[in-house]
């Protein structure tokens, strides 16, 4: 395992946990819309010149011939998750809108790898594995204890937050299982994520002339999306996909629990939100059941090698 790769995916994992709070401190006058709309643009162009200049210097990897070559179904499953990504955006700023960044951010994480799971259950029909199975109940419980506590003397989650929270996390279970495809393909994994990060600009750019983005030219707002494009997708995305090659599938998985940590810690800290009773028990049975996912992954390379049920492999999750 190298140092070099666990910092890395630390790193990435720790930007990707600012998201919320880099937001939530921007001009008053951004919408969750625009906001999702100018991080892709700026984000998705700067992680698409980065990765394929990075997957020029690796050979396509071609376990069986005539894989990972050029053809239009990988290029529109390439789309498919540059348009996920997009439509991510909006519905995870939707929700840091609604319930705040620890809540909302929390939901969002929790709730992607439970789906992506359970999604690809329905496409390969193969069993999860018990730990699985569990980890998944214990995360799906403390969702929902976290939608309904929510923010301390808050009421409760506003329900259209919490789906936009949730839609977040659907849309990476798309991404997570178009992109294991892609790589089982034979696909560099600079190209894949090259790909998704033009195609999601694209189609961010679509929308500009739809959104007011007017408060970019206040220095607050400059540097709002140069954080949020920069930093939490060009440089996170690119960390994460090399750090990824350098250590195991259930070190990687543990390492990401530093995002939902991040996100809380600075939702509680530095925007001073506070959770009610309810939601911190709900964060805690998240955290139970995430923890079991990324321990219940030490066995998932050696299940597949043997057809046995296995855990969904990690993933990059960007809150």
């Amino acid at each position: 395992m190298s140092v070099l790769s666990v910092i890395a995916i630390l790193a990435a994992a720790v930007l990707f946990g600012t998201t919320g709070t880099a937001q939530a401190l921007g001009p008053h006058e951004t919408t969750p819309l625009a906001v999702g709309v100018m991080r892709m643009v700026v984000g998705g162009t700067g992680l698409a010149v980065v990765a394929f200049t990075l997957a020029r210097r690796h050979r396509r990897r071609s376990p069986i011939p005539g894989r990972g070559r050029p053809g239009i179904r990988p290029l529109l499953l390439m789309s498919l998750t540059g348009v996920c990504l997009a439509v991510y955006q909006p519905l995870f700023f939707l929700g840091t809108a609604r319930n705040g960044v620890a809540v909302s951010t929390v939901i969002a994480l929790g709730s992607a790898p439970v789906l992506a799971g359970l999604l690809e259950w329905a496409l390969t029909r193969r069993v999860p594995s018990r730990a699985w199975i569990v980890a998944t109940a214990l995360a799906t419980v403390g969702v929902v204890l976290l939608g309904l506590g929510g923010a301390s003397g808050a009421g409760g989650t506003d329900p259209v937050g919490v789906a936009g929270a949730i839609g977040a996390g659907a849309s990476f279970a798309v991404i997570a299982n178009v992109q294991r495809r892609l790589l089982d393909d034979g696909w560099d994994a600079f190209t894949v994520v090259g790909g998704m990060g033009a195609s999601a600009a694209i189609v961010s750019a679509l929308a500009l002339p739809f959104v007011d983005v007017s408060w970019v030219a206040q220095p607050r707002g400059l540097g709002l999306v140069l954080w949020l494009g920069l930093a939490t997708i060009s440089v996170a995305y690119v960390l994460f996909t090399w750090g990824l090659q350098g250590v195991s599938a259930a070190t990687a998985a543990t390492l990401t629990l530093a995002e939902p940590l991040t996100a809380a810690l600075l939702g509680l800290t530095v925007l001073g939100e506070h959770l009610s009773p309810l939601a911190v028990a709900g964060l805690v049975v998240l955290a139970a059941g995430l923890a079991l996912l990324a321990w219940g992954s030490r066995a998932s390379r050696a299940a597949r090698a043997a057809d046995l049920p296995s855990d969904p492999a990690p993933y990059a999750v960007e809150g």
